[in-house]
């Protein structure tokens, strides 16, 4: 299975489980994880939910060589389907549970990583953590939960999305992103002693409180912003698909081996 899933007092956890390909999100993966934050969600007896990953890398990202059709059948309106369904709506599904949230991230979080830990409420990074967005070079101007200028603040995600660059735990931590670095090996327990915490706590005050917080967000504009530029993204696909070969599939490759 692509996703393993547990509960022991009163938390969930669900488990990245692809560490032989650095839990890069392939269909199957998104599809097991869409389910797993729906089975917390609907269970009475889980107050919070942590997800983590299994290996050395939290995500590298999507994996689109292996669910993708041939380049010469690939065209804007499937693209557009296939990732309002598993990328934008099941992101902004993860973020809307009514139950707090904490990512526990190791190694490597990249382009569709921080699709899966931003939606979360809260994010514990181990010290080896490294935050990256390198699609730029693919001609695209950011994933298509396009969370960085409120997770990092306009400056900042703009540096990050120009240069690539991965941004460390500690620069995550002191914008804001992060709420906690912690060694490597003490990572999965002091998620743990996090969630532990948060149990502890009624569930329909937390409830209400991440209702508070995210639906200030959304007067704010969140929700709009995020629907809005998921079609700006979608722009760099169309590019992409005007040049012979739908070279992004390749690049994409390129970048994910590095990793292996």
């Amino acid at each position: 299975m692509t996703i393993l899933y547990e509960t022991k007092d009163r938390i969930a956890t669900i488990t990245l489980n692809r560490p032989e390909v650095a839990n890069a999100q392939n269909a199957e993966l998104l599809d097991e994880l869409d389910a797993a934050w729906t089975r917390a969600a609907d269970d009475d007896d889980v107050k919070v939910i942590v997800m983590r990953a299994e290996g050395k890398h939290f995500s590298a990202g999507h994996d689109l060589k292996g669910s993708s059709p041939s380049p010469e059948k690939i065209t804007l309106e499937s693209i557009y389907s296939a990732e309002n369904r598993r990328y934008l709506e099941y992101c902004l599904h993860w973020r809307n549970v009514p139950k707090p949230s904490i990512a526990a991230v190791q190694g490597r979080c990249i382009s569709g990583g921080l699709m899966l830990c931003w939606p979360c409420d809260l994010i514990v990074a181990a010290e080896d953590a490294l935050f990256s967005d390198p699609v730029a070079i693919m001609g695209i101007g950011g994933v298509e939960y396009h969370g960085h200028t409120w997770e990092l603040g306009a400056r900042k995600a703009k540096e990050i999305l120009f240069t690539g660059r991965p941004l460390t735990a500690d620069e995550a931590e002191r914008v804001g992103m992060v709420n906690k670095v912690v060694p490597r090996e003490e990572l999965d327990a002091e998620a743990r002693a996090l969630a532990e915490q948060i149990a502890a706590m009624p569930s329909f005050g937390l409830r209400q409180a991440k209702r508070a917080v995210n639906q200030t967000l959304d007067v704010q504009g969140f929700h709009a912003a995020i629907q809005s530029i998921f079609d700006v993204h979608q722009t760099g696909h169309g590019n992409a698909l005007s040049v012979t070969g739908y070279p992004i599939l390749a690049k994409l490759d390129e970048m994910k081996k590095k990793l292996r």
